[in-house]
């Protein structure tokens, strides 16, 4: 399952906006201020909006203002998110889900304006709509799992949903009779959109179960635990790699108390006692934090990581990028924002989106598509080194 392309139009600074042909890993460069986190701020809008309903979604991006303050400032006329996911509902081939969604008002109050989800059951034609639903009322086809060849024989059940600001797909991808709503469900409720803080993986917690590392990472050392406990190979592999970019780590623990607190403990082979995490330097404590989520035996099927070379040593880096790119590899498509050079020197150029403001609003670039960056780097060089010389086109603040 992977996403193809996203359209914005009056979402914040992005005006009308579409990222196009979007890698499995995909690296996000721009000025402070260009949009790179509200692109990022799209995924968790959706997740809540599935969560609850896109009131209490706009209501978290907004505050009191909600829609107000989320549509872009000077227009009019209603929010629009478009996804188009390329995804396997058990075809021969795989298909390409779009779905849209349209926010507006009504009475003072959100509703969801317009919500559509479309694609293809042959090789060619046009896209069959198999949800559409206004206002909550709408109809949602029943036969999709069917052997169907005309979209005139689909049936068509109309629904009325309980409040006009719920999404359809929220009821529906609960259903395996309605495949494309589940695949994007499944897809929204499961992407991981990383706010590692550091000050909060270092405390110790209550003792319980975690197999995977959470949004703030302060269930770190319960999933350090799960990890020895039942995936040993692979905390052996984040072991040695701790190991080999922290100098005098030699191991790291999650030991239970007999107050019930899990502690996670990084052994110095210079010293006898295990120091605690609180002690441990930021850098040590996000690299071990990245190298969990990373290696994790089951990838999200999206993941969102904002500026990732924070507190960690610049030779690191390449590195870093590798195993975000395998991580995409595995199954899970990657969106990583970044200012360091020394982590865009590791990624490729049909890779690289950059971003830059004018006249207030978001315009979406590519490295791929400009002629001189791709000269460039057909000829050797790197990307980091590109975007530090200003070759970027209009991408430094002025």
């Amino acid at each position: 399952m992977r996403i193809e392309s996203i359209r914005l139009k009056n979402f914040r600074a992005f005006k009308d906006v579409t990222l196009r042909d979007i890698p499995s890993f995909c690296v996000l460069v721009g000025a402070n201020g260009t949009g790179k986190s509200t692109l990022f701020s799209v995924f968790g809008f959706l997740r809540d909006a599935m969560m609850t309903n896109i009131t209490a979604a706009l209501g978290k991006l907004g505050g009191s203002r909600g829609l107000q303050e989320v549509r872009s400032r000077g227009c009019v006329g209603p929010i629009e998110i478009e996804l188009k996911i390329r995804a396997d509902l058990g075809r021969k081939a795989t298909s390409l889900i779009t779905y849209t969604l349209s926010i507006d008002e009504q009475n003072g109050r959100p509703v969801v304006a317009r919500e559509i989800l479309k694609y293809r059951r042959g090789s060619g034609g046009q896209p069959w709509k198999f949800l559409d639903f206004s206002c909550g009322q709408g109809e949602a086809v029943t036969n999709e799992l069917e052997s169907v060849k005309d979209e005139k024989d689909l049936r068509r059940e109309t629904q009325t949903l309980k409040s006009p600001d719920i999404l359809a797909i929220k009821g529906l991808a609960q259903f395996e009779r309605f495949p494309a709503v589940m695949a994007l469900g499944d897809l929204i409720e499961n992407w991981h959109l990383s706010d590692f803080h550091i000050n909060r993986a270092r405390p110790e917690q209550e003792a319980g179960y975690a197999e995977h590392l959470s949004r703030e990472g302060e269930n770190l050392s319960l999933v350090i635990e799960y990890l020895f406990n039942h995936k040993k190979p692979v905390f052996d592999k984040i072991v040695e790699k701790i190991k080999a970019r922290v100098p005098g780590i030699d191991n790291v623990e999650a030991k239970t108390t007999e107050e019930g607190r899990v502690l996670l403990k990084f052994q110095d082979g210079a010293f006898e006692d295990p120091i605690l995490a609180r002690f441990v330097s930021d850098g040590t404590i996000k690299m071990l934090a990245y190298l969990v989520l990373l290696y994790d035996p089951h990838p999200h099927p999206l993941l969102c990581v904002e500026e990732p070379e924070n507190q960690l040593y610049p030779s690191l880096l390449w590195e870093l990028a590798e195993e975000f790119r395998s991580y995409s590899v595995r199954g899970g498509q990657v969106l990583i924002s970044t200012h360091s050079p020394d982590f865009l020197n590791a990624v490729e150029l049909n890779e690289v989106f950059w971003l830059v403001k004018e006249k207030g609003f978001t315009q979406v670039l590519r490295a791929k598509d400009d002629p001189q960056l791709a000269a460039y780097m057909a000829e050797g060089d790197q990307m980091g080194y590109l975007w530090k010389q200003g070759l970027f086109k209009r991408a430094n603040p002025k």
